[in-house]
């Protein structure tokens, strides 16, 4: 997935007129900031915290607001639309989005904080945590078109764990995104995503984030090199990023690895 598949920003406007122009991707905005009174041409309306709404690539849209607002704003390329259409068996005409106000859905929402939260830490994670929300956001927007082709129940077979785990082995300590895994297993990467946590229990994120602590703990026992040189040998952004993933996984800080050592 392209960094530009999914972007999110803060967005925050004076009271008065909100205008958005067209666009070549689509923008979908959850309301984050306390309650703002508002109209359009049609009716007055209130927007409260979770409110989404959704603005088509190519569609303008315009509104007044009686306060200031804050949101955040979710915009999404019509390539990555397009692409998971084709992963679903969609026709290419499905690969559209509605215009839509003031509707919630919850899964939306969590996508929105979880990317926001990942914005707010300078992207930790790295890409991909982000293919993973984009794919999952692209394929619940879509689901609604029509029925995707059943997955198998089965997960990947061994040699297709092999081969991805074998990846996730040899680039942990890159920046490793699901497209390169979808592709190691000869899959898409919606059916990879499912069919990996039926694999291994665990989502194709969460998985890489255990073997960099794996790894970082080992090298913590075993060596003598610095918190910051572990961190960046395992595939963690910084320090900081690792002794939050281990304190999760393992319920202790990098210190602690060492000196129980």
């Amino acid at each position: 997935m392209s960094d530009t598949d999914l972007r999110i920003e803060l967005r925050q406007t004076p009271a008065g007129i909100v205008g958005y122009e067209p666009l070549p991707e689509h923008r979908i905005k959850l309301h984050v900031g306390a309650p703002v009174a508002g109209a359009c041409q049609f009716h007055r309306f209130l927007y409260t915290r979770g409110d989404l709404d959704i603005v088509p690539a190519g569609v303008s849209d315009v509104w007044h607001e009686e306060a200031a607002s804050t949101s955040l704003m979710l915009r999404v390329s019509t390539a990555l639309l397009r692409r998971t259409a084709d992963e679903m068996g969609l026709p290419a005409e499905c690969a559209t989005l509605a215009q839509r106000h003031q509707f919630r859905d919850a899964h939306i929402e969590h996508i929105a904080w979880a990317l926001d939260a990942e914005r707010r830490a300078g992207f930790p994670n790295g890409t991909l945590y982000a293919d993973s929300l984009g794919t999952a956001l692209a394929v619940h927007l879509l689901s609604g078109q029509r029925r995707p082709e059943p997955v198998p129940a089965r997960g990947l077979t061994r040699p297709q764990l092999r081969r991805v785990t074998e990846h996730i082995e040899a680039h942990l300590d890159g920046d490793l995104s699901l497209s390169s895994l979808a592709d190691v297993a000869g899959l898409s990467a919606s059916h990879l995503k499912t069919l990996f946590k039926r694999s291994t229990g665990l989502p194709v994120h969460e998985y890489v984030v255990h073997r960099r602590v794996d790894r970082a703990r080992g090298l913590l026992l075993r060596s003598d090199l610095p918190a910051s040189q572990v961190a960046l040998e395992s595939g963690f952004s910084h320090q900081s990023h690792m002794a939050r993933c281990m304190r999760r996984v393992l319920g202790v800080t990098p210190g602690e690895v060492r000196r129980a050592g």
